[in-house]
């Protein structure tokens, strides 16, 4: 072996991980395409889908159910709240915190873009076998299960 030749090999397509990031790099493009148009961004996407599941909660759980370090979700809900999507409530029982509430518009957008998400998915999922999906979904949960969830990010 010649001081040129690499001592370990992991070619690309190897990696699950590096296919993992392709694919939701192709994802995230997707759904851009669908929801810029309602002045949506990808980063607030991941709000909306959490908030479309339980709203109220504090900025606190938002960061943590969505792992987005916590100045990075006030970020994202300030460029939320301009656009009305969401308004922010002081706590009324502990006034340290703020709770986040959809408004009538940012409700709204889950009959639209909801749909949108789904043709997206199932456009990924043509031509895979029903019998492969329910596979990938349990051996996506066993990654994330072995490799835990992870540190919030600070990027969008």
């Amino acid at each position: 072996m010649d001081d040129k030749t690499p001592r370990y090999s992991f070619p690309l397509e190897e990696s699950i991980g590096y296919l993992l990031r392709m694919t939701h790099r192709s994802f995230a493009r997707a759904v851009q395409k669908e929801i810029s148009p309602r002045g949506v961004t990808i980063g607030m996407w991941y709000f909306l889908r959490i908030l479309w599941e339980e709203d109220g909660l504090t900025q606190r759980e938002l960061s943590q159910r969505v792992e987005m370090m916590e100045p990075t979700t006030a970020t994202a809900l300030r460029n939320m709240e301009e656009r009305n999507f969401v308004r922010r409530v002081r706590n009324p029982i502990d006034k340290r915190k703020v709770n986040i509430y959809l408004t009538d518009e940012g409700r709204a957008l889950r009959e639209v873009m909801l749909p949108q998400a789904r043709a997206i998915n199932q456009a990924a999922l043509a031509g895979v076998a029903a019998e492969d999906i329910a596979s990938l979904r349990r051996v996506l949960c066993q990654m994330r299960a072995n490799l835990g969830p992870g540190e919030p990010i600070e990027e969008l």
